[in-house]
């Protein structure tokens, strides 16, 4: 789990979350997203996503749930084709009441090859490192 605070509202942030098709634009390691599915309200709930990140490289499929006021994004792995055999995220929005809004990403990977708990540890703070500083910066530079 990692925080960061960024200078937009939670609304301003779950907006940048979730326009998936957009996230190539900003996350170096996607290659392209699709929404396979959407809820009534327009929100996506399936969305395949491909990936390569070097030593990483899969292309795989995600299920979404939102919390009513869209303070809480969360996702589950629902299938994929090469490397992953469990994905559990969530990005919490909290609204810091001066503008900002503090936002914690929430990442279990588990890879269908062997991997030391130490180098999985690592990849995941790799991971939420990069999509945090790409969220803040995308949300920062938006305006």
């Amino acid at each position: 789990m990692q925080s960061i605070v960024i200078d937009a509202t939670p609304a301003q942030i779950a907006e940048i979350i979730c326009d998936f098709a957009a996230y190539p634009e900003w996350i170096p390691a996607m290659r392209s997203t699709e929404v396979l599915s959407e809820y009534e309200d327009g929100y996506a709930a399936q969305v395949r996503f491909n990936l390569d990140a070097g030593v990483v490289s899969d292309e795989y499929t995600v299920l979404y749930e939102y919390a009513d006021d869209i303070t809480r994004i969360e996702w589950h792995l629902v299938e994929a084709s090469r490397m992953q055999k469990v994905q559990n995220g969530s990005y919490d929005l909290v609204d810091n009441e001066d503008g900002t809004t503090t936002v914690t990403y929430t990442l279990e990977v588990d890879l269908t090859m062997p991997v030391l708990g130490m180098f999985k540890r690592k990849a995941e703070k790799a991971i939420m490192d990069a999509a945090l500083g790409g969220l803040k910066k995308r949300v920062e530079t938006r305006g």
